[in-house]
């Protein structure tokens, strides 16, 4: 019985109870053990574990080395190493032990001998712990898949559907841009399929077996883009994952990082970016720690940045970083030779995400379509389009059907007013009165007027922009 001091035990006597305690019950529990000396010889074996090694008299091993007794012992290379091993099946004879081994120490710390012990006399017994490590590593393996094939790419060039010269100019243009290492900035209005040209830059570059990782600026606050960008120390501040967080930035090392509306980037950030971009290294949030990148930016906007820049609301020497190839997406009426075909190829592709039967579209509905101005360009083309499938019988989409959901075509101007400008200032100058038609309708609130235009509010704050109308605070 340990003493014990004022009715509590003292500290090491405490823990040499334990460790005599746990001998004991190992040894209890165990179909066997054994001791050795600094010298690798048998000092102590229990009879079960005499048992099962064939051993008639387990006094008889003692003294002897413990290879003569049990040759395929590995209880030397712990006392030689000092390090335990844990888990190990030991083959001896025609059968096979579950074994683990321990060194034990002196007070100075010193390896005076090993003891081992042996957990169960058949490994068929760890089948179901290795049932369950396979399935957990299956289970890896499948979340592991699952996240690459995320961010590869789904897109190539052909994707890009268009047969015009503004198409096949800029397909033409980024194949060449996909054989560099450089910056690329995409310039075009919202919906003329910006992250489509991306990733089919990033398929057809000498990166495609990387990862394509994709970041919308505009759909993440402001507070929050640092760590989205380069990620989290662990434990870096209250509330923080404990085992750190990745930013996209390591994410995409080795392939191509897409910054999608770059243009509503905070000054601030843009200086780290610039920094990133130029030394290829960055430092999480919370770490003091340099970790290095190697990654291909491409970035997209529909803001003017040389305006921006111009108005210091953009960092020059980061326009310049990132404007190295400079490519333009064309809008949708700058395009009316595609409209059959990216037509017809829409709705076959809604037809087979929807599980319908295969559409058609008929030339009545292609003019109606053309005479429209599609501020959304093709994401609005697509919901025009998927509309007129889910609300018609009919195995063609005809242009009655597109009347139902689109705006009434705008009376052209008198001859007169266009003839100071041609075209381009008739098509300014209706949608200007359009507009503020609409905005007065809805007593100024710009929500409802894009409402009553059919377009998106944010189209409507960039024609608002563009055509330089005037409206109340």
């Amino acid at each position: 019985m340990i003493p014990v001091p004022n009715g509590r035990p003292a500290r090491e006597d405490l823990r040499e109870l334990a460790e005599q305690s746990l001998l004991a019950h190992f040894a209890d529990v165990c179909e066997g053990t054994i001791i050795v000396d600094g010298a690798a010889n048998v000092v102590w074996m229990t009879d079960r574990y005499a048992h099962h090694l064939g051993i008639a008299d387990p006094l008889a091993s003692i003294g002897r080395p413990v290879e003569e007794v049990i040759p395929n012992s590995q209880m030397r290379q712990v006392i030689e190493s000092g390090r335990p091993i844990m888990l190990d099946i030991m083959d001896f004879g025609q059968g096979a032990f579950v074994v683990t081994r321990l060194p034990l120490r002196d007070a100075a710390g010193q390896v005076v001998g090993a003891v081992g012990f042996m957990l169960y006399d058949d490994p068929r017994h760890l089948a179901p712990v290795f049932s369950r490590h396979q399935r957990l590593r299956a289970d890896l393996a499948e979340a592991e898949r699952k996240l690459a094939e995320a961010r590869r790419t789904k897109y190539t060039f052909s994707s890009f559907v268009g047969i015009g010269p503004a198409c096949s100019e800029l397909k033409l243009a980024a194949r060449r841009a996909a054989r560099t290492t450089s910056s690329v900035l995409i310039l075009g209005e919202t919906g003329t399929g910006k992250e489509l040209l991306a990733q089919a830059i990033h398929a057809a570059s000498p990166r495609a077996s990387g990862r394509f990782v994709a970041v919308n600026i505009a759909a993440v606050p402001e507070t929050l883009l640092e760590a989205e960008f380069f990620g989290v120390a662990a434990g870096a501040y209250t509330g923080a994952d404990r085992r750190g967080r990745v930013g996209k930035f390591k994410l995409a090392d080795g392939g191509t990082l897409f910054l999608d509306e770059i243009g509503d980037m905070s000054l601030a950030l843009q200086a780290k970016l610039l920094r990133t971009l130029q030394e290829h290294e960055f430092e999480a949030v919370g770490s003091n720690r340099l970790e290095t990148v190697d990654v291909r930016v491409i970035a997209a906007t529909s803001r003017n940045l040389e305006q921006m820049v111009a108005a210091g609301s953009f960092r020059a020497d980061l326009y310049y970083r990132l404007n190295v190839i400079t490519l333009k997406t064309p809008s949708l009426r700058d395009r009316p030779e595609d409209f059959s075909l990216l037509a017809e190829h829409l709705v076959d592709h809604i037809c087979r995400h929807q599980g319908m039967p295969v559409h058609g579209i008929t030339p009545a509905a292609i003019e109606r379509l053309r005479l429209h101005d599609w501020p959304g360009n093709v994401r609005e083309l697509s919901n025009v389009l998927e509309r007129a499938l889910l609300m018609s019988d009919a195995y063609l989409i005809d242009a009655v059907d597109l009347d139902r959901l689109m705006p009434a075509v705008s009376v052209p101007p008198a001859p007169g007013a266009a003839s100071g400008g041609g075209m381009a200032e008739a098509v300014a100058q209706a949608e200007r009165e359009a507009i503020q038609l609409a905005l007065g309708q809805a007593h100024g609130n710009k929500a409802q007027a894009a409402r009553l235009l059919g377009i998106s509010r944010a189209a409507l704050y960039e024609k608002i922009a563009v055509l330089g109308i005037l409206t109340a605070a």
